[in-house]
């Protein structure tokens, strides 16, 4: 784990490690267990709003972990807690959590966790102590905790890499993205249309557990992401020799998703996956085609309102957002990235690697990143920036102020976001293009009175 700098920021866009239970609550009827005290729960419920799942939110079982547990340790109420989840919930999978101060402490929870394994319970434990990292490297965490103490179990009835076209997707983090089921769903039916099977392990697309079961069968994994969630795949290749292809940023529009099929297409050929590759290509020309009979359609709208359109944009959002928003919308909407900020604490040895993937963008033009985990120091940037034109500003609900300081257009896009409700829309793929095109100029048409 990285080191973490102690210190307090503005307006945080995520969570810290237990914020993780979000990825649990996203696998169908699986149910965190928070050994922690009741704060956590209600921090993330808070922070996430709408995410409660089977047993999320304010339903999660949890410890309370209190003084008395501080002294004499918690493990004893934690044993109850799991034996009466499952006397009271239909749960296919458990994962226990721990908060601060069960971390301080030192409870054995895989130990307690192996308790039940031993009787024939479905459970997993995971060290999720807010100070040891945020939510988005405890995604990471929690699905190799299940990667090893509950996918393994079932290894002689799962060949490893038995099934040449089948592949795990890892992605957005859910709920941390807004429009993660919608992006996972794309996802999947867009590979499905290349020719493969899909294991996306999490939302209602998934198998739920039986899928998770089936992840030592897929012949490589397939990772959408800048950072977050390489942990995963690396750990898939020592354990099950499994292969991964990376493609380092959220595939919206047409030129990123064709360039995005087409990487997974040939590293599947590659890995001997049986591909008709002549029935992918045209699966591919006839998406693109679609997507390009609706920008036409645009044309007469553009046109009417060219002086009345934004000309600029900043996204404050995380990595695999702020460069794939920036490459859709200056090549293929015609709107200009100014300043571009990242808020997710990127590790630092990733920077270098998101700097060039945005730097390619563009030859002519030089796009100004900044690495900051503290939005509050964002918005001031933001708040000193003068550009001509019309301006855009992507982000949370809490930038939706400034927008309206800067008299700048504004697309609540990332968490927290209190002022849209998000279900199964999708950001990625060609669809995702789209939605996108039309979330920002319906923001723009509702200024009109």
């Amino acid at each position: 784990m990285r080191e973490i700098v102690s210190g307090i920021i503005e307006q945080e866009r995520y969570t810290c490690a237990i914020g993780a239970l979000q990825s649990v609550v996203a696998i169908p009827k699986a149910v965190p267990i928070l050994h922690s005290g009741p704060g956590c729960g209600n921090m993330i419920q808070g922070f996430f709003e709408r995410a409660k799942g089977y047993a999320g939110g304010s339903t999660s079982p949890c410890t309370n972990f209190s003084e008395k547990d501080v002294v004499f340790g918690g493990i004893d109420t934690l044993r109850q807690i799991i034996a009466n989840t499952y006397k009271v919930l239909d749960t296919d999978l458990q994962v226990i959590m721990t908060g601060c101060t069960a971390g301080i402490v030192g409870d054995d929870i895989e130990s307690l966790a192996q308790e039940f394994q031993d009787e024939g319970k479905p459970i997993v434990a995971v060290e999720t102590a807010g100070f040891k990292c945020n939510n988005y490297e405890a995604h990471s965490l929690v699905v190799n905790a299940i990667v090893d103490q509950y996918v393994s179990l079932y290894e002689d009835e799962n060949p490893t890499r038995s099934e040449k076209n089948t592949v795990n997707l890892f992605s957005s983090l859910p709920y941390q993205d807004p429009f993660w089921k919608g992006n996972l769903g794309e996802y999947k039916r867009l590979l499905e249309g290349l020719g493969l099977k899909v294991h996306v392990l999490f939302g209602h697309k998934s198998g739920g557990v039986k899928e998770w079961r089936k992840i030592p069968r897929a012949n490589f994994n397939v990772l959408v992401s800048p950072w977050y969630g390489v942990p995963i795949v690396e750990h898939l290749k020592s354990k099950y020799h499994q292969p991964y292809t990376q493609f380092w940023h959220t595939p919206i529009g047409a030129n990123e998703t064709e360039s995005f099929l087409r990487n997974v297409l040939a590293f599947a050929i590659e890995q001997g996956a049986e591909i008709d590759e002549s029935a992918a290509e045209g699966f591919i020309g006839g998406e693109s085609k679609a997507y390009y009979e609706e920008i036409e359609n645009l044309a007469t709208f553009l046109l009417e309102f060219r002086y009345g359109l934004p000309s600029h944009f900043h996204v404050i959002h995380d990595a695999g957002y702020v460069v794939g928003l920036s490459k859709f919308l200056l090549h293929e909407v015609g709107i200009v990235p100014k300043e571009q900020f990242v808020v997710d604490n990127t590790p630092e040895k990733c920077k270098a690697r998101i700097t060039e993937d945005l730097a390619n963008t563009s030859a002519k033009k030089t796009i100004p990143l900044t690495f900051e985990p503290d939005a509050g120091k964002v918005q001031d940037t933001i708040r000193k920036l003068s550009h001509s034109g019309r301006g855009l500003i992507i982000g949370s609900g809490w930038d939706k102020e400034l927008a309206r300081e800067k008299n700048y257009d504004f697309l609540s896009a990332s968490v927290p976001t209190p002022y849209r409700l998000v279900l199964t829309t999708n950001y990625a793929g060609f669809s995702g293009g789209l939605r996108v095109i039309e979330d920002i100029y319906d923001a723009v048409l509702g200024t009109y009175r």
